[in-house]
């Protein structure tokens, strides 16, 4: 078996998970959902989760990681023999979302090829992501080409892949990212202005909400944190396993939650203004309809500037993109080398193999395999990709984190992880929040999410 690596300090594993957890859910849902959930009023709720859901799992999952210096797959079973069956199901997450997520990866490509290119013109018509959806070979090809760079990265190890690229991209992504958040507040129209934009994304919204509408912003900010920090998909276990146990655990796990809540708010900056300036609040529809719809509509609308605005802004999406996608293959390939004893090499190989299979049908099911429909809650008529994430992302991560919090907050006990927080004699500032948090609010904050996504009740 092949020596476990480790990140070569603090520095590194805090680029490296605020690197997965700041991917295509943080840049094109986090605002979708702030303008849709009042503004300020999902701002401030989800600031008050990130502090308590958030952390809690967060600080769970790296310590679990750390304790046992195992992938998902077997880490859990090393806490408590008899729960050794949720690695299985924690490491189904990755397994489930790595081929969709290269999918939307090489949308993105596609996309910064074609500004790069200058036909960014074209890409604003109507018609055009449903005409690039619609051509397989097109969609076949930008998906291989983002999973092999995926597959890159994972294979040359912790250190010299994953370690070396969060360490430049991070900073090159945060640069980017700022730097078009102050463009965009800059922007302005005959009726309506960037400012006016960013008061829209800031200023709270509570007119005409009910309790009820309250309580489903409340849901909305705490799925959102699924994606915003990487919890309950196995890379956190993965990634603290990792992490040396000289280093200081609780500051990293602070480190990584600024880190993303910053990220996560200048998403919207990014993004907002510039589409309440040219499309109006109506313009703010969800998912790839904002990213590969709206904005290249907006970067059109710029002229020469845009074309400029738009190949940073995609290339930015591409990093963040890249970022993720190589932790979710990485939690993964270590949990095969964990519990089979191959090499990095074989297990990157033969996850990318089935991942690039999968990701094919995917690419299909747009077009060849469009007959392949599934009505869900919500969602009447989706295609395989809405079926994977609805899969992952709605039932089987709120299922792990559930069962995560009930084997720590009751079977193994809160002391297990805060023992492991506080090893090298750090303070755990947040210790009683976490215990009630782990015990007793989380598992019922999930068990509503959950029942919510099965359309047991109305959210």
């Amino acid at each position: 078996m092949e020596k476990r690596n480790s990140f070569s300090g603090s520095i590194g594993f805090v680029l490296a998970a605020a690197g997965s957890a700041v991917g295509l859910g943080n840049i094109w849902r986090f605002p979708y959902l702030a303008a849709k959930d009042g503004g300020g009023l999902f701002l401030v709720v989800y600031l008050i989760l990130a502090l308590t859901f958030g952390f809690t799992l967060l600080v769970t999952e790296i310590a679990i990681g750390r304790k046992t210096k195992q992938g998902c797959l077997t880490a859990y079973g090393k806490i408590n023999k008899k729960w050794s069956f949720l690695g299985p199901i924690a490491t189904v997450v990755p397994f489930i979302i790595l081929p969709y997520y290269c999918t939307i990866g090489g949308w993105v490509l596609k996309y910064f090829f074609v500004f790069i290119t200058g036909q960014s013109t074209s890409s604003a018509g109507d018609s055009y992501f449903t005409d690039f959806l619609g051509n397989p070979t097109e969609m076949i090809i930008f998906n291989v080409i983002f999973l092999l760079a995926t597959c890159a990265v994972v294979f040359r190890g912790v250190n010299k892949g994953i370690e070396s690229l969060s360490k430049v991209l991070m900073p090159i992504l945060l640069f980017l990212i700022v730097g078009i958040s102050i463009y965009s507040l800059t922007i302005n129209s005959k009726d309506r202005s960037g400012i006016d934009g960013f008061l829209y994304y800031v200023v709270p919204n509570v007119s005409g909400k009910s309790a009820g509408d309250i309580f489903s912003v409340v849901m909305d900010a705490m799925g959102q944190l699924f994606y915003s920090i990487s919890v309950a998909m196995g890379i956190m276990v993965t990634y603290g396993s990792y992490f040396k146990d000289k280093d200081n655990m609780m500051r990293s796990v602070n480190q990584i939650e600024i880190f993303d809540t910053v990220v996560a708010f200048l998403a919207g900056v990014m993004i907002i203004p510039a589409v309440f300036v040219f499309l109006g609040p109506e313009g703010m529809a969800g998912g790839p309809g904002l990213m590969f719809v709206a904005m290249p509509k907006i970067f059109s609308s710029m002229g020469i500037a845009g074309t400029i605005i738009g190949c940073v802004f995609f290339l930015m999406v591409l990093f963040a993109a890249l970022t993720s996608s190589v932790s979710i293959l990485e939690a993964i390939v270590s949990s095969l080398i964990d519990k089979t004893g191959t090499t990095r090499k074989k297990a990157t190989i033969y996850e990318g193999a089935i991942a690039m299979a999968i990701g094919i049908l995917i690419c299909l099911g747009f077009n060849i395999l469009g007959f392949i429909k599934l009505d869900l809650p919500g969602n009447e008529g989706a295609e395989l990709l809405t079926i994977f994430d609805y899969l992952s992302n709605n039932i089987l991560m709120p299922i792990v984190a559930i069962l995560t919090c009930i084997l720590i907050g009751w079977i193994a006990k809160p002391k297990t992880v805060i023992d492991e927080a506080t090893k090298n004699g750090e303070r755990f500032g947040r210790k009683y929040l976490y215990i009630g948090m782990v015990k007793v609010v989380a598992p019922a904050l999930l068990i509503t999410l959950l029942l919510g996504s099965l359309g047991i009740i109305k959210l």
